[in-house]
C-alpha cells in the first residue's frame, strides 16, 4: 500500500509533541493553538495507519512507533533548517555583501574561550553573516547536516566532507599560583598524588586513551570530578588543584602556571571540517576561512 506524504508541517508539530510531551508544549513552542497541533498529530497518525502517542491526563506518552520515526523526523529537521540556511545566502549578486545564517559546532572550551574572539572579527569582516553556535563535545552529524561547519579533535573520515588541519593544541597540567605557593610544586608523579587534582567523572574513549599518560594516579587523590572541560577550567583558575587545560589558554592567564611539563604535554590534534555541498555557499566558505586561519594562529601560539 502507497502512503500519501504527510506535509512538513505534520512532522513539526510530531516532533514538538514528542519534545514537549504535550499539546499545549507543542503549540507555544511552535507559536500554534493547541487544536492545531491537535490535528496535525491526527493527521499524521492517519496517513501512516500508525498509533504514535498513548492519550493520557498527564499528557501524550510515545508509543513504540513513535519513538521508531523519531530519528527520521529529526533528520527531516536538520535538512530543512540546512536548506533554509544555505537558501539565504545565494541569489545575491557577485557585488553584494555575504550575508546568511551558519551553525557551527565546538566543544565546550573552543566555543567560550576562543571563537568569540574570532567571531569578533568575523562580524566586522561580514556584518551580513549570521552565526548559530552548537555547544557540545559530541561529534555532531555534518552528513545530516546537523551542523554547516565543525571544530573537531578529531580527524573527519567521511569522503564527502572538506577538512582542513589547524594543527596541535598542547594539553597539560595548570594550577594556580598561589595554590602552589601554598602547597608546593611537584616535580614528580609521586609529588603530584599528594595534590589536590581536578578530573574527569566517568569514563569515556579519550579518557581511556589518556589513563596511561596519568603516571597511575590514584582515584582518592581528585578533589574534584567533572565531565565538563568549562569546570575544569573554571575550578584551575579558582585555585582548587591541579588539573588539565589547554596551554594556550592558560599562557593568556598570568596567575596560571604550568606543571609538570615534561611529564605530560599531550598533542590535541584539531581539524575543521565542512561538507563539501556548501563550497559554493559564499556565507559558509567565508565562516571556514576565517575559522580556519583564526584557530590555525590560536593553535600555534598567536
Amino acid at each position: 500500500m502507497t502512503i500519501a506524504e504527510p506535509n512538513w508541517d505534520l512532522y513539526r508539530s510530531y516532533l514538538a509533541v514528542l519534545r514537549e510531551g504535550s499539546l499545549s508544549g507543542a503549540a507555544r513552542a511552535l507559536g500554534l493553538t493547541q487544536p492545531t497541533v491537535g490535528r496535525h498529530i491526527d493527521a499524521l497518525e492517519q496517513a501512516l495507519g500508525l498509533s504514535l502517542f498513548t492519550r493520557s491526563q498527564s499528557g501524550f506518552i510515545a508509543t513504540d512507533a513513535g519513538y521508531a520515526l523519531q530519528g527520521h523526523a529529526e533528520a527531516l529537521a536538520s535538512a530543512s533548517s540546512a536548506l533554509l540556511r544555505a537558501a539565504s545566502g545565494l541569489g545575491r549578486g557577485a557585488d553584494a555583501q555575504i550575508q546568511g545564517t551558519v551553525r557551527v559546532t565546538a566543544s565546550e572550551v573552543i566555543s567560550v574561550e576562543v571563537l568569540p574572539a574570532i567571531l569578533v572579527r568575523l562580524r566586522e569582516s561580514h556584518p551580513g553573516i549570521t552565526i548559530e553556535l552548537t555547544v557540545s563535545n559530541r561529534i555532531e552529524n555534518l552528513l545530516r547536516r546537523d551542523a554547516d561547519i565543525a571544530v573537531r579533535m578529531q580527524r573527519p573520515e567521511q569522503d564527502v566532507l572538506v577538512a582542513r588541519r589547524i594543527g596541535n593544541i598542547e594539553l597539560g597540567f595548570h594550577a594556580r599560583r598561589d595554590y602552589l605557593e601554598h602547597h608546593g610544586v611537584p616535580h614528580s608523579w609521586e609529588d603530584l598524588g599528594k595534590h589536590a587534582l581536578i578530573g574527569i567523572d566517568r569514563e569515556t574513549a579519550f579518557t581511556r586513551k589518556l589513563q596511561p599518560l596519568l603516571g597511575g594516579l590514584a582515584d582518592n587523590t581528585y578533589a574534584l570530578r567533572s565531565d565538563s572541560d568549562l569546570v575544569h577550567l573554571a575550578s584551575i583558575r579558582a585555585g582548587l588543584g591541579i588539573g588539565i587545560c589547554q596551554a594556550r589558554l592558560a599562557q593568556r592567564d598570568p596567575a596560571l602556571v604550568r606543571v609538570l611539563p615534561t611529564l605530560l604535554a599531550i598533542p590535541l590534534e584539531t581539524w575543521l571540517a565542512m561538507h563539501e555541498n556548501l563550497r559554493g555557499n559564499p556565507a559558509c566558505a567565508a565562516v571556514y576561512a576565517a575559522l580556519g586561519d583564526a584557530l590555525a594562529e590560536y593553535a600555534n601560539g598567536g
